[in-house]
C-alpha cells in the first residue's frame, strides 16, 4: 500500500498541461542499451507492487540478436522494479513518464541476473561505509549521421565541414537537433548545461553536471537514450560508437571523479602538494593498478580500440599527469571544490554503470590499502615509450584477458555480471574474426 501511494505521489508531481498516459520503465543491459516496457498509467500501481518480468537472457544477448547465455539455465525470468526516485517526464514524447528500473532475480530458485546498475549501487555503498560519497561528471561525445545507400557503409555525416569545433547555431546544426536535446534534458533535471559541435565532422557533445555516482550514471544513460530517440525523430542516427569513420577521430566517454566527505571535496587539500590530498593520490593509484582490467568496461567493443592510437588525445599507457591530455588520468587545474581526476580512456560505447562501478572499485582499493601513485608524466606521453608507464590493452581480447586475470575487479563487479559480460564479448570477437569485411575485399581480392 505504501508503494502504491508513493507511485501516485510521484505521478501527481508530474501533472502538467499534458496528462501522463504511460510510464516507460527502462533498465540498462550489459551493453548499456535501454530495455523496458511502456506501462499504461492505470496499470502502473500494479507494476510498482509486482515488477515487470523479462527473460533474463536479454542480459546475455548480443547486438546481432543472439542469446549467448541463458539456455543452460532454461531461460528464466528476471524482475524489474521501478525506482520511483528516477521518475520524470519525457518532453519529446508528450504523455510519457520515464522511470529507471532495478533488476532482481524472479525468486530464490533463479540465478542472480547480471545487473549493471546494481553493481554501481554496491560500489557507492562501499564508499558510504567509509563515510565517503563518490561524485562523477560524465563527458560524452557522439556523431550524427543519416542513411545514404550511395555512401560508404550506407551512412553519411549530418554536417561534413572541417573545423566546426565549438561552433553553435545553424551552420553546426542546420536542423536544430542538438540544442533542443540539451534543453529538454535540462528541463527534466538531468544536468545538461552546455552543448556544441565537437572536433570531428558531425560530432557533438552535451555536457552534464557532476552528481553522486548513481545519479550521474543515470544521467549518462538517459542522455544516450534521449540523443538517439530525438535524432530518430529527425530521421537521423545518433551513435556513441567510438570510431565510425576511418577519416575521423573517435568519440570518448571521459569520467571526472572526486569523493566527498561530510559535503566537502576530500580530494582537495590546500596544504598538500599541488593542492591535492592523499585521498586523491591513493584513489588514482588504485585506478592505475587495475587499468588493464578496467579497459574491458571503458572500451567494451572491438571498434573502441581503433581510436586508441598515439597522438589521438586518447592514452595508450597506464599513467597520469598534471593537466596532461596525453595520459590515462589527467588531474585538471581546478582546486578546492573542483579538485578531481579525469579518466580519459573511455569510449563512447561504454556502459556508464559498469564503467563507473569498475573505476570506483579500483579507486576504493587504492584508498583502503594506501596505494602509492607513481611519478607523473610531464609533456607528451606518446613520445616517451616505456618511460610513460605500462601499455594498456590494444584489443578487446587483451582487455578481456586482463579482466579475467584481475580477481579483485572481477570479484567486486560480481560473477553473474562479469561472466555474462565476458561470454558476450568473447562471442562478439569470434563473430568478428569469422567475418569477411570490406577491408579484406579491397586488400586481397584483386591481387591474390
Amino acid at each position: 500500500m505504501e508503494e502504491t501511494q508513493l507511485a501516485q505521489s510521484h505521478l501527481a508531481a508530474l501533472d502538467g498541461d499534458q496528462p501522463v498516459t504511460s510510464v516507460r520503465v527502462v533498465y540498462p543491459d550489459l551493453h548499456g542499451y535501454p530495455r523496458g516496457k511502456d506501462v499504461p498509467v492505470s496499470e502502473f500501481e500494479h507494476v510498482v507492487e509486482d515488477g515487470l518480468a523479462f527473460c533474463a537472457a536479454i542480459m546475455g544477448t548480443d547486438l546481432r540478436h543472439t542469446p549467448v547465455t541463458g539456455p543452460e539455465e532454461g531461460y528464466p525470468d528476471l524482475i524489474v522494479r521501478p525506482d520511483l526516485d528516477t521518475m520524470t517526464r519525457v518532453p519529446w514524447e508528450p504523455g510519457i513518464a520515464w522511470c529507471i528500473g532495478d533488476v532482481h532475480r524472479a525468486n530464490s530458485d533463479h540465478p542472480e541476473p547480471a545487473d549493471p546498475r546494481g553493481a554501481l549501487r554496491r560500489a557507492a555503498a562501499a564508499f558510504d561505509e567509509l563515510g565517503l560519497e563518490p561524485i562523477v561528471g560524465p563527458e560524452l561525445e557522439f556523431f550524427l549521421v543519416e542513411r545514404d545507400p550511395e555512401a560508404p557503409n550506407g551512412i553519411r555525416r549530418y554536417v561534413d565541414e572541417l573545423s566546426m569545433v565549438y561552433t553553435v547555431g545553424a551552420q553546426a546544426d542546420p536542423r536544430n537537433v542538438v540544442r533542443p536535446i540539451s534543453e529538454a534534458l535540462a528541463q527534466i533535471g538531468q544536468g545538461a548545461f552546455a552543448t556544441c559541435h565537437e572536433f570531428m565532422n558531425s560530432q557533438y557533445e552535451i555536457n552534464i553536471r557532476h552528481a553522486p555516482a548513481l545519479v550521474a550514471a543515470d544521467r549518462a544513460f538517459r542522455l544516450k537514450s534521449a540523443v538517439k530517440d530525438i535524432a530518430a525523430q529527425h530521421g537521423l542516427i545518433a551513435t556513441f560508437m567510438g570510431k565510425p569513420f576511418n577519416d575521423q577521430g573517435g568519440s570518448g566517454f571521459h569520467l571526472h571523479l572526486s569523493v566527498n566527505r561530510d559535503g566537502s571535496n576530500a580530494f582537495a587539500d590546500s596544504n598538500g602538494g599541488h593542492g591535492v590530498s592523499d585521498e586523491l593520490r591513493r584513489f588514482a593509484a588504485g585506478v592505475l593498478a587495475h587499468g588493464p582490467a578496467l579497459m574491458a568496461f571503458l572500451n567494451p567493443t572491438i571498434n573502441a580500440y581503433r581510436r586508441l592510437v598515439p597522438d589521438s588525445l586518447a592514452p595508450v599507457r597506464c599513467n597520469w599527469g598534471w593537466d596532461n591530455r596525453t595520459t590515462f588520468i589527467r588531474i585538471p587545474p581546478e582546486r578546492d571544490g573542483g579538485t578531481r581526476i579525469e579518466i580519459r580512456v573511455g569510449d563512447g560505447s561504454a556502459n556508464p554503470y559498469l564503467a563507473v562501478a569498475a573505476v570506483l572499485f579500483a579507486g576504493l582499493r587504492g584508498l583502503k590499502e594506501g596505494l602509492e601513485l607513481p611519478d607523473p608524466i610531464a609533456g607528451d606521453a606518446y613520445s616517451l615509450g616505456e618511460k610513460a608507464g605500462g601499455p594498456l590493452p590494444t584489443t578487446l581480447a587483451e582487455a578481456l584477458d586482463a579482466l579475467e586475470a584481475d580477481e579483485y575487479i572481477a570479484g567486486q563487479l560480481g560473477a553473474p555480471t562479469v561472466e555474462t559480460f565476458v561470454a558476450l564479448k568473447r562471442f562478439e570477437l569470434e563473430r568478428f574474426h569469422q567475418w569477411t569485411s570490406d577491408w579484406d575485399i579491397a586488400e586481397y581480392l584483386y591481387h591474390l
